[in-house]
């Protein structure tokens, strides 16, 4: 099987998986529902976090060969990696805790600065990770693994 598609069929189960259990998290009935002409726009958002967490989940299976093949640092390659998987599936259970706070001012900080910080943090391991790729000094020597095709697209686009 080709390696897009696998990352395509693990995205579209676990996204759906997501997008159908959206609803079964539990929203206090005090918390506040917005107006129906938002609804919509809602629900797409929920639809795009869902396929969201779903590619998150494929790049936490799929995407730490391609990483590693880059010739970082073991330490920060393993950051890299957690931090692109983090920015991918955080969004589907932060914003679905966002409702479960009901305008709960301390349940609200702990979700904001539970996902919020860790985003920050993801940020600069990427940015980084990325100076690093442009900085040829702070190159590993070479390793046995097989030459870098595209930054390893060629990997995911088969």
């Amino acid at each position: 099987m080709k390696p897009w598609l696998k990352w395509s069929i693990v995205t579209v189960v676990v996204g759906s998986v997501a997008f159908v259990l959206t609803p079964l998290w539990p929203v206090p009935p005090t918390a506040p529902q917005p107006p129906s002409a938002l609804f919509p726009f809602f629900i797409l958002l929920a639809f795009v976090e869902s396929v969201s967490f779903g590619l998150g989940v494929a790049f936490l299976i799929f995407g730490r060969g391609l990483l590693g093949r880059l010739g970082r640092s073991p330490r920060l390659t393993t950051a890299a990696y957690l931090a692109v998987a983090f920015l991918l599936v955080n969004w589907w259970p932060h914003d679905n805790l966002h409702r479960m706070t009901s305008g709960d001012w301390a349940r609200l900080v702990l979700v904001e600065y539970g996902f919020h910080l860790p985003l920050m943090v993801a940020g600069a391991v990427l940015a980084w990770f990325f100076a690093s790729l442009a900085s040829p000094q702070s190159a590993r020597q070479p390793s046995a693994s097989p030459p870098v095709k595209a930054a390893g697209l060629n990997e995911i686009s088969g």
